[in-house]
Order: structure tokens, then C-alpha cells, then sequence
């Protein structure tokens, strides 16, 4: 069975959501996480983990995007994607927009894409099949 158009689909998966996840990873360099840090506190959590959105905003999708271990950086993205529901979105989880859809489309979107990278796995033009 050929599975280029498998690995294509792969491809342009592991693209749009390293690529999506890698710009607010860069936002997050340039303007800083104090705001992250905040909720990491308000949380009860230590402020040392709000760095964690630098393994899964910089490095985890510069790893999707490459394929080096996709499947470790789409879990690292998943668990990043989780913590920012909970912390800056929680409220929203079950709102409805004036247009129908999930208040959280987009983190929900990031979320779920990230699980089905690390379940499917990279395809085969990735540097490894990890």
C-alpha cells in the first residue's frame, strides 16, 4: 500500500501545528511570561513552571516541525495545551461563541492535533520515526 499521501497529511500536520504553536512560543521570548506566572501562582503551583512554556511553545514544535521525536515534542504540546486551558481558559471550556462553536476552538484545535501526531506518529519524512 503506498502511504504517501498518508505521510503528506502527516507532514502537513506536523507543519501547521509546530509552525501555529512555534509563533506564540516567539511571542512568549519577546514579550516575556510574567502574565503566565501570575496563573502559574494564583494556581497554587510554583512560578518555575510558567518556563515550561518555553520546552512547549519553543523547543517541543521546533522538534514537530523538523520530525526529531515528534512524537515526545506533539505530547510535550498536549500537556502545554492543558495547563493553558486550565489556566487562562477555564472559564471558556464550555461557553458557545454568538456563532455556534466552542469558545476554545483553537486551543482545543492545538490539543487534539498534538494527541493525533503523537498517536499517529511523524510519517515518513521526518529525520526519525519517533
Amino acid at each position: 500500500m503506498d502511504n504517501t499521501l498518508d505521510d503528506s497529511g502527516k507532514l502537513v500536520l506536523r507543519l501547521a501545528l509546530g509552525i501555529m504553536i512555534l509563533m506564540h512560543g516567539i511571542a512568549k521570548v519577546t514579550g516575556g511570561i510574567s502574565g503566565i506566572e501570575g496563573m502559574v501562582v494564583n494556581a497554587g503551583l510554583p512560578a518555575i513552571l510558567a518556563y515550561g512554556v518555553y520546552i512547549g511553545e519553543i523547543l517541543a514544535p521546533i522538534l514537530v516541525i523538523i520530525g526529531l521525536y515528534s512524537r515526545i515534542g506533539a505530547v510535550i504540546i498536549a500537556i502545554n495545551m492543558v495547563f493553558a486551558i486550565f489556566l487562562a481558559h477555564a472559564d471558556e471550556i464550555v461557553q458557545v461563541t454568538a456563532h455556534g462553536g466552542w469558545a476554545l476552538e483553537l486551543q482545543g484545535m492545538f490539543l487534539f492535533a498534538a494527541i493525533a501526531l503523537a498517536l499517529t506518529g511523524p510519517g515518513r519524512l521526518a529525520i526519525n520515526r519517533m
